[in-house]
């Protein structure tokens, strides 16, 4: 019964959210958000240990969205600076690659947040070794471990925790 919950949440979740990014909606693209969603509503998601640890509590649910809104805030708020790096000569690029430490315990959360800084513009997870993360970064502040996670990887890490574990 438990398995057969997710597979209706993940099929709903999927065609919301192919209906919040396609515009104007039509037969077309209904129906292919609905095969989508079918298709990976019907894969064999539950018997992998990474699914195993979403849980759906209140708590999880709600620091879903609060960092669904941290995200998107980062999101626009690097592709700002790099819009005026490439716009303004001036402003320093000094890129390399640092490594920062993640207090998740959780696969599927470290897979998030390395997903999530590589989608914010300016930062790349280039590996992943137990909790280090080695990240490009357009404009290196600092090689200090510390530091580095302090600016890279504490918004989203503070969520993910939560949600993850």
């Amino acid at each position: 019964m438990r398995r057969n919950w997710y597979r209706i949440v993940l099929a709903i979740s999927v065609v919301v959210l192919w209906l919040l990014l396609t515009r104007p909606v039509t037969g077309q693209e209904l129906t292919a958000g609905l095969i989508l969603a079918l298709i990976l509503a019907l894969s064999p998601l539950p018997g992998s240990k990474v699914y195993g640890e979403i849980s759906l509590v209140p708590k999880k649910i709600l620091a879903s969205f609060v960092y669904l809104i941290i995200f998107l805030a980062a999101v626009v708020k690097s592709n700002i600076d790099v819009a005026l790096r490439v716009l303004s000569p001036r402003l320093p690029i000094n890129p390399g690659i640092v490594r920062v430490k993640t207090r998740l315990r959780s696969a599927l959360g470290r897979m998030v947040l390395a997903n999530s800084i590589t989608l914010t513009p300016g930062t790349i997870t280039v590996d992943i070794r137990d909790d280090d993360l080695f990240i490009h970064w357009i404009n290196i502040q600092s090689t200090d471990v510390q530091e580095s996670t302090q600016k890279i990887v504490s918004d989203f890490e503070r969520h993910l925790e939560v949600i993850f574990g």
